[in-house]
C-alpha cells in the first residue's frame, strides 16, 4: 500500500517530474469559440494565439466530476492512499468539488484514505508542494509526514508575477485585493502575488524592467536569508523573457533553472506577457 499524490492542471508541473514520481493530474476546463476542453488537451501557444483573435475572454471551469472520480477511485481501488493538494478555493471551487468526490468515494470504498489539501496558491508554487510530497512518499515517509511536508513547502514559497496589463484580470474577476490598483491612475506595472489564496499586490514599480528587477531582487534576498530549495520561471506566451530571466537566475544561482509556461486557466485570467519566479525556500 503506498501513497499517491494528486493535484490540478494548474500548478503546471514538468512533465518529467509528474513521470518520476507518478503524480497524478486532475484537469480543469477552458470554454473558449463555444466549446469546452481539458486544459491538458490544449496547446499553450495556440491558444494565446487564438485568444487575441476573439472579442471575447474565454472561461475557466474545474475538473469535470468524472474525472475526479475516476482517478480517486483508481487510485483507492489499488489500495493506496490519496493526498490532494488542489487550486486556491478563494480561486475555484476545485477543492471544494474535491472534498464532494471524496466522500462519494468513501460511500463506496469506507476504508479509502484521502486526504485533501487547499493550496491557497496556484502554479508552481502549489506544484512544488506536490513534487516534494510526491518526493516523500517515493522515499516512504508516513501519510502524517507527507502532508507536513507539503504544508512546509506551501507556508515558505511565494510565486512573484508582473502582468502586462491588468484587464484579464479584472475581466476574470480573480483580482482579489490588487483591485486597488484599478483605479490608478498613470502607467505602473503591478508585482502580484499570492496571499492568502487570493491575487494581492506585492509592491508597483513603474517599467517592466524594473518590475523584474524587483522580482529577482526580491528573490535573491529571501534566497540569502533562508536558503534555497527550488525555484523556477512562469511566463504566459514570453518564452524569450522567460529564458532570459532562468539565465539571470543561473548567473547568480549557479544552478540550473526552468522554465514552466503558464497554462490557459490562470493565464486567460493574468493574460499573455505575464512573467515571474515561484520558488521555496528551506
Amino acid at each position: 500500500m503506498g501513497i499517491k499524490i494528486v493535484t490540478d492542471s494548474t500548478s503546471y508541473i514538468p512533465q518529467e517530474y509528474i513521470d518520476k514520481y507518478d503524480i497524478s493530474i486532475v484537469s480543469l476546463n477552458v470554454f473558449m469559440n463555444n466549446k469546452s476542453t481539458r486544459e491538458l488537451d490544449i496547446n499553450n501557444q495556440c491558444f494565446y494565439k487564438e485568444m487575441e483573435k476573439i472579442d471575447e475572454i474565454p472561461k475557466s471551469s474545474q475538473p469535470i466530476p468524472d474525472e475526479m472520480l475516476s482517478t480517486f477511485e483508481s487510485i483507492v481501488k489499488n489500495g493506496d492512499s490519496i493526498i490532494g493538494i488542489f487550486l486556491s478555493s478563494s480561486m475555484s471551487g476545485t477543492f471544494s468539488s474535491a472534498n464532494l468526490i471524496k466522500e462519494m468515494v468513501l460511500e463506496n470504498y469506507p476504508d479509502a484514505d484521502i486526504t485533501l489539501v487547499d493550496s491557497k496558491t496556484n502554479c508552481m508554487q502549489m506544484g512544488f508542494a506536490a513534487i516534494k510530497g510526491a518526493q516523500a512518499a517515493s522515499d516512504g515517509k508516513s501519510k502524517n509526514d507527507i502532508v507536513d511536508t507539503v504544508n512546509y513547502i506551501l507556508n515558505n514559497s511565494r510565486f512573484l508575477f508582473s502582468p502586462e496589463t491588468l484587464d484579464y484580470l479584472k475581466k476574470g474577476g480573480r483580482i482579489g485585493s490588487a483591485s486597488a490598483l484599478l483605479g490608478t491612475i498613470l502607467q505602473i506595472k503591478p508585482i502580484l502575488t499570492v496571499k492568502d489564496g487570493e491575487t494581492s499586490v506585492f509592491t508597483k514599480v513603474r517599467t517592466r524592467k524594473k518590475a523584474i528587477d524587483t522580482i529577482v531582487n526580491a528573490v535573491f534576498e529571501d534566497i540569502e536569508k533562508n536558503g534555497l530549495g527550488d525555484v523556477i520561471v512562469h511566463h504566459i506566451n514570453c518564452e524569450e523573457e522567460g529564458l532570459a530571466l532562468a539565465k539571470r537566475l543561473e548567473e547568480k544561482l549557479k544552478i540550473p533553472v526552468k522554465i514552466q509556461s503558464i497554462g490557459p486557466v490562470i493565464g486567460l485570467h493574468v493574460g499573455p506577457g505575464s512573467i515571474g519566479i515561484a520558488y521555496y525556500t528551506k
